[in-house]
């Protein structure tokens, strides 16, 4: 399952988690955004190692200019607190898994 980042709950879902978290930066009129969905969709119910949320950066902005969002989708992946990487664009669910995995696991 997915989590919904939001500016209220990003502290706590993402800087305060004890289990790893993908974040996804993304906006509904991205197309790369919307072809990227269903493969976290899909990730997220096969793993247990790490989670997996999306921000969506038109209803949420703090977190946009902090992490230096320039293009999307973005998805950063923190490790107890602290940005770990950046994957930038559209990927196959297999360049996905394993830029996460070296991250992770």
């Amino acid at each position: 399952m997915i989590i919904e980042i939001t500016d209220a709950n990003f502290e706590q879902e993402v800087i305060q988690s004890v289990m790893p978290i993908v974040v996804d930066f993304w906006a509904e009129w991205c197309n790369p955004c919307l072809q990227i969905a269903p493969i976290l969709e899909e990730l997220s119910l096969e793993v247990d190692t790490y989670k997996i949320g999306k921000y969506n950066i038109d209803e949420n902005k703090t977190y946009v200019s902090e992490w230096g969002i320039q293009s999307i989708p973005t998805l950063l992946i923190f490790v107890d607190g602290q940005l770990v990487e950046r994957l930038v664009g559209m990927m196959s669910k297999t360049e996905l898994e394993e830029g996460i995995r070296e991250k992770i696991i």
